[in-house]
């Protein structure tokens, strides 16, 4: 499978517009950022106290012997502790507090936009890898916001902080202290540079492993079946050991960078005491001033260190930031009109394609050539003809999944292009073939969270026959459904969906093999409950049991994407085409069965 773009391919530093379109979703919480920021420059300031106090101590206080001194700068360095802590507790809880609400708003905005994506942009796309654009990426995101965006501000006060300080007390011992930056500079920039390609490669090999689980694990019932167990196992640690060398990688780059800062940082101290050493036995310094600066310097190196980490997270953030906004723009290939025509009332439910040509993509030979039908309000029309003639495609584009190439589709004379798809989707009840349905309770799945469908839906359920056996489960309609129903059998899967797609009580119904994986019995029970409910409604059915689509108004036999031949069941059988020939080949075969 291939990657998607922006998974593997490098990106760069920092994007100034990306960082810009991320930054939007602070504005809500602007008051929590300044509070943020308002604890994170206290908290540079608190961290001068205690080198200053020991200074004092050192210079002031033991020379003269004031114990009494000593108390107070020992009460004020206790005091300074305790609202360091305050300080940092309370940034840390506000930045925290900012990370989650982004992070759950960033979520709300994917799920919202995926809700409304076209059909074609799911056909490319693996489920498992937009499970990684919801989940790991927002959760690096979430990183950002909680420890990066604003915490840097108090790293960049600390650092301004602590060299004013510094320079301010002795700006020779200062630049001794600072001769060490230029190294600390070049290991973070070969670090940033090591750990981007790794924390890339992490990514691109999670959405990989979502993607090999998502699929493996919904098709678990094809992989027992045909004992691809061990084969799938193999498969799965392949990826998987793909997952942890990568986070091997991480982990010695990141070993091996902290323990040179911490060599650089011994060599900073060792620097300090020899040249404050030598100018402490001189006399032009004092003991308490190079207590002080050794405090500072190890202060000091601890928000370089830290800003390192929070460029890689910048980095991780950028990679991350670029998929979920490439994401969020992707368009819709299915637009909604920008002036929306409104669908006539009351409804007619009158069908037509107008010379209808549809291909999946410009590479791809055409699906529907030159299709051309209308199906008048209350009529009954059959879709007929092998696997792979179009059938299926034309009721996408009747419910407009796609839209077509050439040509158009009206429903009640308003070419559904110009209308609002939400309204078009109202008028017509679908029963597809692949059946899904929610994990929760029947009447969820009839209603879909609609409160005020409850008794519709228990109608629907009536007409179908399906109240039949849903009176037999323990709990009723509040019987809870497991992952897509798995706990009904097939037909009563199909009775629930059908019964769903009659709660709006549509003007349109659309039954897509919808007798297809049921037994002969709720065969019967759907066929009574077609024959009632067609009565004044535009039924479109596409068949492949021919028994079920008798009494149809008009039949049309679709043969490679073109309407070969229309009419009746008994002007069909008479004509002796294609028709006839699936007739008797579905007929025969019912025979060899029954014997």
């Amino acid at each position: 499978m291939a990657p998607e773009r922006g998974d593997d391919v490098p990106t760069g530093a920092f994007d100034a517009a990306l960082a810009r379109r991320m930054l939007q979703y602070l504005r809500p919480y602007r008051r929590l950022v300044v509070g943020a920021v308002l604890l994170l420059s206290t908290g540079a300031a608190l961290v001068l106290v205690g080198p200053t106090l020991t200074r004092r101590a050192l210079d002031d206080a033991l020379p003269r012997g004031d114990t009494k001194l000593l108390t107070v700068f020992a009460v004020l360095y206790l005091a300074a502790l305790a609202l360091e802590f305050l300080v940092e507790y309370g940034q840390t809880v506000l930045t925290t507090k900012i990370g989650q609400h982004v992070m759950y708003d960033l979520r709300m905005a994917i799920f919202g936009h995926l809700q409304r994506l076209s059909i074609p942009y799911f056909d490319r796309h693996p489920v498992g890898r937009l499970m990684t654009r919801v989940t790991s990426d927002v959760e690096t995101l979430n990183e950002l916001f909680s420890s990066g965006v604003v915490t840097v501000f108090g790293d960049l006060f600390t650092l301004v902080a602590i060299m004013a300080m510094m320079l301010l007390t002795d700006w020779r011992l200062a630049l001794v202290a600072f001769a060490v930056i230029p190294l600390v500079w070049l290991t973070a920039t070969l670090f940033r540079r090591t750990v981007r390609d790794a924390f890339r490669d992490i990514r691109a090999r999670v959405a990989r492993l979502n993607t090999y689980l998502q699929e493996h694990l919904s098709g678990v019932r094809v992989v027992q079946l045909f004992s691809r167990e061990t084969a799938v196992s193999e498969g799965f640690d392949a990826v998987n050991h793909e997952h942890l060398t990568a986070h091997l990688r991480s982990i010695t780059i990141y070993a091996v960078f902290f323990p040179v800062v911490e060599v650089l940082l011994s060599v900073a101290l060792a620097l300090l005491l020899t040249y404050g050493g030598h100018r402490t036995l001189n006399g032009t310094l004092t003991v308490g001033v190079l207590a002080a600066f050794l405090q500072l310097t190890r202060r000091f190196f601890e928000p370089l260190q830290d800003l390192s980490e929070k460029f890689n997270l910048f980095q991780s953030a950028m990679a991350s930031s670029e998929r979920v906004v490439r994401l969020l723009d992707t368009p819709f290939e299915v637009p909604e009109p920008i002036e929306p025509v409104a669908l006539p009332v009351p409804a007619r439910g009158e069908v037509t394609f107008e010379r209808v040509w549809f291909r999946y993509d410009s590479n791809s030979p055409w699906v529907l050539q030159d299709v051309s039908f209308t199906v008048g309000s209350g009529e009954t029309v059959a879709l007929v003809g092998h696997t792979g003639a179009g059938k299926s495609t034309i009721i996408s584009l009747l419910l407009r999944f796609y839209d077509p190439e050439r040509g158009r589709i009206l429903v009640d004379g308003v070419d559904i292009r110009t209308c609002r798809t939400e309204t078009l989707r109202e008028r017509i009840g679908f029963v597809q073939q692949d059946l899904f349905l929610f994990t929760g309770d029947i009447l969820r799945n009839l209603t879909l969270d609609q409160p005020t469908a409850e008794s519709a839906a228990k109608r629907a359920a009536a007409r179908v026959g399906a109240d039949r056996f849903i009176a037999l489960l323990p709990n009723g309609y509040q019987h809870v459904l497991t992952e897509r129903g798995k706990n009904l059998s097939m037909g009563e899967r199909q009775l629930v969906s059908f019964a769903r797609a009659l709660v709006r009580n549509p003007a349109i119904l659309v039954l897509d093999e919808a007798t297809s994986s049921v037994d002969t019995e709720s065969e019967a029970l759907i066929q009574r409950g077609i024959e009632e409910l067609t009565v004044g409604r535009t039924s479109i059915v596409v068949a492949h049991r021919l028994s079920t689509i008798l009494h149809a108004d008009q039949i049309l036999v679709v043969h490679q994407g073109i309407i070969r031949e229309r009419g009746p069941h008994a002007t069909l059988l008479a004509q002796g085409g294609l028709y006839r020939r699936l007739y008797e080949l579905q007929v025969g075969s019912e025979r060899r069965v029954v014997s």
